[in-house]
């Protein structure tokens, strides 16, 4: 007899024929809080982060991008100007005008970039979390990295289409540490065929959704919080001075590195605290 399928976190929003899947905690009203997850990630993976939002009285909307988790597909590229236009949508749909806050795991800073760009007039500040960032491709080390990555999709939707998620779901479909609740979800997506096949459609996006959000600099004036997962020190420094330095440029800037913490479990229960400092920070600034 098959397992019973983990509960489905949040709701669905339509945004013109398709639906996102988002989920919403916090009060009713203030600043919101856009959360965007990294590559091959889910509005669940900000879970934590969500409660602990919540009871400093936060609001925040984390969501599924087109094609991953619960949310439909969306038309190709799926690239920054896709995700970007998308979340436009959402927000038009949800009657959500702003302030907004912009927090980005990963490959999600690369969103929450253009997003800014998009929308200055309703933002009041960034928080890159491990994020990437447009430079990460300046550099050899880097652009290597990227290369590479983007070449393993064709592999990786291959797998995807072959049924291998549900296997490495059960492995490693929750690096972060969730409650029980978001964990099951996230592993119950992570093991979808769909949703690797969808986040390895953003992935080959990357170099030129990196080259739209290089195409201008964060006002110097608008609050940027970087809060960076493992050691400043060792063989990954490049990364940590590439990540810094958008806070660094601004005026309004706050770095955290939690040398403890990893790529994933930078979002769980034993370092959530450090992103909602910096969340704070662009709060008390803006």
């Amino acid at each position: 007899m098959p397992a019973p399928e983990a509960p489905r976190r949040g709701s669905t929003v339509d945004i013109g024929g398709r639906g996102l899947r988002i989920v919403r905690a916090g009060p009713a009203d203030g600043p919101l809080c856009i959360l965007e997850h990294g590559a091959f990630g889910c509005a669940s993976d900000w879970a934590v982060v969500q409660a602990q939002l919540a009871a400093k009285g936060i609001r925040s909307l984390a969501y599924d991008r087109a094609g991953l988790g619960d949310s439909d597909p969306g038309p190709a590229p799926r690239d920054g100007e896709a995700i970007v236009d998308d979340l436009e949508r959402l927000l038009r749909a949800l009657d959500e005008s702003g302030p907004l806050l912009l927090a980005g795991h990963s490959m999600g800073g690369l969103m929450v970039r253009l997003e800014a760009l998009a929308w200055p007039e309703r933002t009041l500040g960034v928080v890159l979390v491990d994020a990437v960032t447009p430079a990460i491709l300046d550099d050899p080390g880097g652009a290597k990295f990227v290369l590479t990555y983007v070449r393993a999709m064709r592999w990786v939707t291959l797998a995807a289409k072959a049924g291998a998620m549900r296997l490495y779901a059960k492995l490693a479909g929750d690096l972060i540490g969730l409650d029980p609740e978001a964990s099951a979800d996230k592993r119950r997506i992570y093991g979808t065929g769909s949703h690797a096949i969808g986040a390895a459609a953003e992935v080959v996006e990357w170099p030129a959704t990196s080259k739209a959000a290089a195409a201008a600099d964060f006002d110097t004036r608008l609050p940027i919080a970087v809060v960076a997962a493992g050691p400043v020190d060792g063989p990954r420094a490049w990364l940590k001075t590439i990540q810094a330095r958008p806070a660094e440029a601004s005026t309004h800037g706050y770095v955290e590195h939690v040398s403890a913490a990893s790529h994933a479990s930078l979002l769980g229960p034993c370092y959530a605290d450090a992103i909602v400092r910096g969340i704070e920070h662009v709060l008390a600034k803006a």
